[in-house]
């Protein structure tokens, strides 16, 4: 069985015959992890929708440069654009819901904060919380083969994001509903949100109805906040994108 290459996020120039310096993280994985020496192959892709073939020219313990043999367009999104609103949660939860979403093809990421969500994040904490949610996001491409990194925008008041939605397809999860997505015509575009824990507060469900948004049921069982969006997406993609749905 071949062994297939590591595939690397880089934020860089992606040019046939050029050379891309990795950046600590990843060079630390390729040279002491992965333990791959000169003329070693890789896979590097940008996080803007292109792909390259790429041999090692350098791996030291202080420095691992690649070099660009081939660069094409990546072939991994799907033909439908969801914009996940995410209630923001505790602990790994929250790393959970967009490492999956980005994985099942997710366009955009807006953590949110909810009238019964527990997290409020300010100043450098936000910041710090930002950057390591849009990392989980491009460890997820990484894995799944997409070669555009989805924007997991900075947290907001779920009023704001409401305020700004005019995709053609909005949605709340809402388990008191039979709400479905039979019958609908395939949409350009989706807004999908989902509420804490606790879940959304009745004039947070009003508010999302005002704005447009359909109540959507996944069945008669209540499932958590890191899961709903897991299968949500799911659901859309089988349904509007490229998992196989009539």
């Amino acid at each position: 069985m071949a062994i297939k290459s590591p595939r690397i996020h880089v934020a860089a120039d992606l040019r046939v015959g050029g050379d891309v310096v990795l950046p600590e993280g990843p060079a630390r994985h390729v040279a002491r992890v992965l333990r791959l020496a000169e003329g070693a192959a890789l896979r590097l892709f940008d996080g803007a929708g292109h792909e390259a073939e790429a041999v090692l020219v350098e791996a030291s313990r202080k420095r691992v440069v690649a070099r660009i043999e081939a660069v094409a367009p990546g072939a991994a999104e799907s033909p439908l654009a969801v914009h996940l609103g995410q209630a923001i949660s505790k602990g790994d939860r929250m790393d959970y819901a967009i490492q999956k979403t980005v994985e099942l093809g997710v366009a955009a990421i807006t953590p949110l904060y909810t009238e019964h969500g527990d997290v409020r994040l300010k100043g450098d904490r936000e910041a710090k919380k930002l950057a390591h949610w849009q990392a989980v996001a491009a460890s997820a491409c990484e894995q799944c083969g997409r070669a555009v990194v989805p924007p997991v925008h900075p947290p907001r008041a779920l009023a704001e994001w409401l305020a700004v939605r005019d995709e053609a397809l909005r949605l709340v999860l809402h388990p008191a509903t039979d709400g479905a997505l039979e019958g609908r015509a395939t949409p350009a575009d989706v807004a999908l949100l989902i509420g804490p824990e606790g879940g959304l507060a009745e004039g947070e469900v009003a508010a999302a109805r005002e704005a447009g948004f359909a109540p959507l049921s996944l069945g008669p069982r209540i499932l958590r906040t890191e899961t709903a969006p897991v299968v949500a997406l799911s659901l859309l993609q089988y349904r509007f994108g490229d998992l196989g749905g009539a």
